[in-house]
């Protein structure tokens, strides 16, 4: 025993729908039928037996015209009625279902299709479930893909290091002993030296200060030197001579090459001193008296820091 399978909703309505039809033209049937019946009853007289131009002939020809014109409108009854045909299935834009109008929401129509509004939220009286699913958007309404991202600026690249500051330059002059005071300036009258003036500058300082070449030069001499003490004496780059006198003690040697700023020795009170201080000179030659100023000897080079 087999199940009929329950109508649905669309074909009850083209059902009711042909019905409706068929009432409507069945009185238009009935007055057809009613004022054709001579007529068919004259087209079974067979043609050939009629004078052409005779009152029969003529009778004949109307009724074979009424009877074609009364076929057709019946096929037209039939076309709607009759499920099934192309005019049974030709369905509202909005309903839902397989037609021109309407398509499974997942196949997207093609690019030229042009969709003036949206769907709206329609539904149908029998359905309680809205038709809105079946209907395709057409590509102008369907909702924009949100734009990528803009790429970000590209991470500046890391610094390079800085380079390592390179050393300064070696000075190349320096005071003796910076920052020290002065206690006997150069050229003072005194009667007790042999040149009657002072031929240096004193710096006073106590012992064991580090003292140090004014400039780049090569040691002369390093050792005791009678009424001087413990003294030191350079020959410096520009040919003049620097003389350190009274020293504690002694850390360079003869022949040996000094750069400005190094250390020769430490102070002291050796040799002809009443206390602790340097005397100090600039020689234009390696003897006795042959001296310049050694502090404007210093200022023309750069030094200020005595």
């Amino acid at each position: 025993m087999s199940t009929v399978p329950p109508v649905p909703p669309a074909l009850r309505r083209l059902a009711a729908r042909a019905v409706a039809q068929a009432a409507a033209w069945q009185p238009r049937l009935g007055h057809a039928v009613r004022t054709q019946a001579a007529p068919l009853r004259t087209l079974g007289t067979p043609r050939h037996t009629t004078l052409p131009g005779s009152r029969q002939r003529a009778e004949h020809d109307h009724a074979l015209g009424s009877i074609g014109a009364a076929a057709a409108l019946l096929a037209g009854v039939l076309l709607v009625v009759a499920p099934g045909t192309a005019s049974a299935q030709t369905v509202l834009p909005t309903t839902p279902g397989s037609s021109a109008f309407t398509a499974p929401r997942a196949e997207v129509p093609a690019a030229g299709l042009v969709q003036v509004a949206g769907p709206s939220p329609y539904k149908l009286s029998e359905d309680g479930d809205s038709a809105r699913h079946s209907v395709a958007v057409a590509a102008n309404l369907l909702p924009l893909e949100p734009p990528a991202p803009a790429a970000g600026p590209e991470p500046a690249a890391a610094p390079a290091p800085a380079p390592e500051p390179e050393p300064a330059p070696a000075p190349e002059w320096s005071a003796p002993v910076p920052d020290a005071p002065t206690s006997n300036p150069y050229g003072v009258a005194n009667r007790s030296y042999a040149a009657g003036y002072h031929t240096g500058v004193d710096f006073a300082v106590s012992p064991g200060t580090p003292l140090l070449a004014v400039g780049n030069a090569t040691v002369v001499s390093a050792g005791w030197d009678g009424a001087y003490g413990k003294e030191v004496v350079l020959r410096l780059a520009d040919g003049r001579f620097a003389q350190y006198a009274h020293l504690s003690s002694l850390a360079v040697s003869a022949g040996q090459q000094v750069t400005a700023g190094q250390r020769i020795g430490l102070s002291g009170n050796t040799g002809n001193s009443t206390g602790p201080h340097l005397h100090f000179e600039i020689r234009t030659s390696n003897s006795y008296g042959a001296v310049i100023n050694p502090v404007a000897y210093l200022a023309a080079h750069g030094v200020t820091d005595f």
